[in-house]
């Protein structure tokens, strides 16, 4: 019977600490792309001569509003 309750609490503990790991995971990698984003005004501006447009601060300032609102959601 004393058997069946450690295997019971072992496997307990385990869902509970892969459950409480990824949503810790989460939280830190929202927070560091939040702090850190993958683009920026630089490479937006790059890419933009790259593909034959030359961008304007007033375009490259809405795009990357429309990115950091789709980050938000």
């Amino acid at each position: 019977m004393s058997t069946l309750w450690v295997v019971l609490i072992a496997i307990l503990a385990l869902i509970a600490g892969v459950a409480l790991g990824f949503f810790i995971a989460r939280k830190y990698m929202m927070n560091y792309l939040k702090k850190n984003p993958p683009i920026n005004e630089q490479m937006l501006r790059t890419m933009m001569m790259q593909m034959g447009q030359k961008p304007s601060q007033k375009k490259i300032k809405q795009m990357m509003r429309s990115m950091n609102n789709q980050m938000d959601k």
